[in-house]
């Protein structure tokens, strides 16, 4: 039995140096003191060697070692039961070439070939997509647009005063434009933090994930013509005028058949993969690892 030796003390350093929390944690990759017994690992007899896993586990990033480690050995081991039936059904490889001219391994097109010649799905017939298209119209639709202008008063979260004072300012701009001595585009000129302010405020025409949460709530509650309460985000406090709404247009089922089909096409032909592999996980003898579906096949 091997033992796996990982010190995360390096990470840990690394960690403190980029306190930001916007960005996501590093995957620690370092060593690290703590020990991961890897057992042997064979399929119908045939062994796994710890080079092969050692060398696979860079394709599994985990957040430990030992979970990318057994991420790779399962990898391996379907690998070589695909390999094992391919050469049970006495298939020969056919290596293909893809559009950018690269060639299969042997491996690879034994395994295509196996999968192909057992692992045949349904083809959705037309009644199908449309029934999906219909369920999910929402899907094929082309998102809203916004035609919007705004006034930034910069502050920051962890100043309050500052942040109290953008507000106030917030609130008697917006009267002052409600009552109708000064219009929204010349306010912006003079007061907004935003480069948009040289435009009078315009944002030109935006959509979903073009701002922050509270800024697209709080414009998509809005009805042309209309001007926002003062919004905080962590840029500051904005006031907003909504000019005008683009509603998304649902795009026609001709325009999205094909890709329907295909997205049909992959989801049951992953499902019926997983059904093979578990079939054959469950009737082979695999020691070292445990598998998902050896016990019991998803198909009989």
């Amino acid at each position: 039995m091997a033992t796996l030796v990982i010190d995360h003390a390096a990470a840990s350093s690394h960690a403190d140096q980029h306190p930001h929390e916007h960005a996501p944690a590093p995957v620690p990759t370092a060593p690290s003191p703590e020990r991961v017994a890897m057992p042997a690992v064979s399929v119908n007899g045939v062994p796994i060697s710890r080079k092969a896993i050692a060398t696979e586990v860079q394709n599994f990033p985990a957040p430990n070692p030992g979970e990318g480690w057994r991420a790779a050995t399962r990898a391996l081991v379907v690998r070589e039961l695909l390999l094992q039936e391919a050469a049970r059904l006495e298939l020969a490889a056919a290596p293909a070439t893809d559009a950018e001219g690269r060639i299969e391994t042997r491996e690879e097109a034994l395994i295509r070939g196996l999968t192909e010649r057992e692992i045949t799905v349904p083809e959705a017939d037309e009644a199908t997509l449309r029934r999906f298209y219909g369920n999910n119209r929402q899907r094929f639709s082309n998102a809203p647009l916004f035609e919007a202008d705004h006034i930034l008063l910069a502050a920051r979260r962890d100043d309050a005063a500052g942040f109290a004072a953008a507000r106030q300012t917030a609130t008697s701009l917006r009267a002052q434009i409600l009552a109708g001595h000064d219009d929204f585009a010349t306010l912006a000129r003079a007061h907004s933090d935003c480069p948009s302010a040289a435009l009078g405020g315009s944002l030109g025409q935006i959509g979903p994930g073009d701002t922050t949460a509270e800024f697209e709530v709080a414009l998509v509650g809005l009805a042309p013509g209309a001007i926002s309460e003062p919004v905080e985000t962590r840029y500051g406090v904005h006031l907003i005028r909504l000019n005008r709404r683009v509603e998304g247009r649902v795009l026609p089922f001709e325009a999205v058949r094909d890709a329907i089909a295909a997205y049909l096409d992959a989801h049951v032909r992953r499902q019926a993969t997983v059904q093979y592999i578990a079939i054959l996980v469950g009737r082979a003898d695999i020691r070292g690892i445990a598998m998902d579906g050896a016990a019991s096949p998803l198909v009989q």
